[in-house]
């Protein structure tokens, strides 16, 4: 699949073959459904708890005796029913994380590039370098692109320059190579790839 390059000032800069079994899938969204909730569940702090019965600071004395008040039968006052009692199976500090198999998540990120691709939503740049790290001189380069909320994958190793001037943007997002991910993908509109990232994801995939 040819593919046109552009430069961070919107130029044109020659054209790549990009692979087809990364670039030209036939997006499911099955497979993009199942990855994005695996990460979601994983990076949540599954921290909710509320007091059982036996943290409970009160106290254990039978309430009433058990027969000829005509009220029903109680024991301890840290029962749920009582105000200030404990929560009948409520949360408890626990993870949240599932697992989901290596070969389901590569397809994933596959079928996010792909998906990418079919919705004309990818941007393959030359490379994503700045001179100096000013987010003025950033935002009207991306103003030629009509970049205003995108990913930017680059190379194994970013541009200082260029992720301290693109940090200070909304809905702008830096990430190196390895740390592409469907969800990240998927929650922004652009999908942008340096010459660098491509190389890598081709050789990952390999």
């Amino acid at each position: 699949m040819k593919f046109e390059i552009t430069t961070l000032d919107g130029a044109e800069a020659g054209s790549l073959e990009l692979d087809e079994a990364i670039f030209g899938l036939e997006p499911r969204a099955d497979l993009l459904q199942r990855c994005v909730r695996w990460q979601l569940a994983k990076r949540q702090a599954g921290t909710h708890q509320t007091k059982q019965r036996g943290e409970i600071a009160r106290t254990t004395k039978k309430l009433y005796k058990q027969k000829g008040t005509g009220n029903a039968r109680h024991g301890a006052a840290s029962a749920p029913q009582f105000r200030g009692g404990a929560r009948a199976h409520g949360p408890v500090t626990r993870s949240h994380a599932h697992d989901l198999p290596k070969k389901v998540r590569a397809l994933a990120l596959r079928h996010a590039l792909s998906a990418k691709v079919k919705s004309a939503e990818l941007i393959v740049m030359d490379d994503a370098r700045l001179e100096e790290g000013k987010t003025k001189a950033l935002k009207e380069r991306f103003g030629k692109l009509s970049l205003s909320n995108a990913l930017i994958i680059g190379g194994a190793e970013l541009d200082q320059n260029f992720a301290r001037a693109a940090r200070n943007l909304p809905q702008i997002d830096v990430l190196p190579v390895q740390g592409i991910n469907v969800y990240d993908i998927l929650r922004r509109e652009k999908l942008v790839l340096t010459r660098a990232a491509v190389d890598a994801l081709e050789a990952r995939f390999k």
